[in-house]
């Protein structure tokens, strides 16, 4: 009776412990397939799938916006590039009425002609007067009649470049200002129209002028590189004409520009100071042979007269003058920075 009930007894116990190692084994697996049976994480990937789903849309659109408007930034660069190209081509064939339109110069033909007509006269009388020699006076009046307008036309247009190149950041942050404040940009350019100083208040009311006639704002700035051609005017027609064909903030373009121009304007008077020594150097060492001449001739004139007057003579200082002009000219690349 004693060894049934243990019997009994042990069964009992085997049967209690395996009935909890299943309970225990039914929570596990209930616990770990329980989401999928009851559909939560279906829900959830679901959920996950189209909350990513919208914002790689979004992204994409957004990737697809600034690819297209970098293509479209790149392809106007492109064609201001080749424009610049085909104008820098031109530029050397620049008519002498462009010319002298560039320098300021309210001239027509025939006040050039008159002009080089009598510059070859003074010329010609000056050199009678100085030199006492008919080929001289004749060759210093054909310079004056052929080089020295060109020459003096020239000076002036670079002169009214450098103006412009002064006073265009000045007249950029006007713009800026005007653009920050609420002003449309044609309104901008006529407040530097009417406020800025010369050539820049010239130029840009020929832009003022040309939108009067119905050219848009775009193609009136375009033009403003043609009638001065330096990179800053055209920097500032293509960051103008990007603007309006794509869009952007215009008064931060502007502001990035203005800092651009200053920029470049401390360089060149950086450039300009650093270059200053050789300059002079250059300056010395061409003007030494003519000073040296001119002395002898005071002291002596009848040992450097015969450099004048004699065959030998003439064609040794016909060859001085070409060598020192050959060094003038190296020494001139040298020291003319371009940038």
């Amino acid at each position: 009776m004693l060894e049934l009930q243990s019997l009994l007894g042990q069964q009992g116990a085997t049967f209690a412990v395996a009935a909890l190692a299943a309970i225990c084994i039914g929570g596990i697996v209930y616990a770990l397939f329980q989401p999928m049976l009851s559909g939560v994480k279906r829900r959830d990937e679901r959920m996950n799938v189209i909350t990513s789903r919208s914002q790689s849309v979004e992204a994409r659109k957004k990737l697809k916006d600034g690819d297209r408007r970098r293509r479209s930034v790149q392809d106007q660069l492109k064609e201001f590039e080749e424009r610049q190209r085909k104008k820098q081509q031109k530029r050397d064939s620049v008519s002498l009425n462009e010319r002298m339109e560039q320098a300021g110069l309210s001239w027509e033909m025939k006040h050039f002609v008159f002009f080089s007509i009598a510059s070859g006269i003074v010329f010609l009388i000056g050199g009678l007067v100085f030199a006492q020699n008919l080929l001289v006076a004749l060759g210093l009046g054909f310079a004056g009649a052929i080089g020295f307008p060109r020459w003096f036309v020239n000076y002036k247009r670079r002169k009214r470049f450098n103006a412009f190149l002064d006073e265009l950041p000045g007249a950029v942050d006007i713009i800026v200002r005007g653009v920050k404040a609420g002003l449309p940009l044609g309104d901008c350019i006529k407040i530097v129209a009417r406020e800025a100083a010369e050539p820049v208040a010239t130029e840009f009311g020929k832009i003022v002028e040309t939108q009067v006639m119905g050219v848009s704002l775009t193609d009136a700035v375009l033009r403003l590189p043609t009638r001065v051609p330096v990179a800053e005017a055209n920097f500032f027609a293509i960051v103008v004409s990007i603007q309006q064909k794509s869009g952007g903030g215009l008064s931060e373009a502007l502001g990035n520009l203005s800092k651009v121009l200053r920029g470049r304007k401390s360089m060149k008077r950086k450039i300009t100071a650093l270059s200053s020594e050789a300059k002079a150097s250059a300056m010395i060492i061409g003007s030494l042979p003519f000073i040296v001449s001119g002395l002898l001739y005071l002291i002596a004139p009848d040992y450097v007269s015969l450099l004048f007057e004699r065959t030998t003579g003439q064609l040794i200082v016909a060859g001085g003058l070409f060598w020192m002009f050959c060094g003038i000219m190296v020494m001139r690349n040298m020291i003319n920075f371009d940038f």
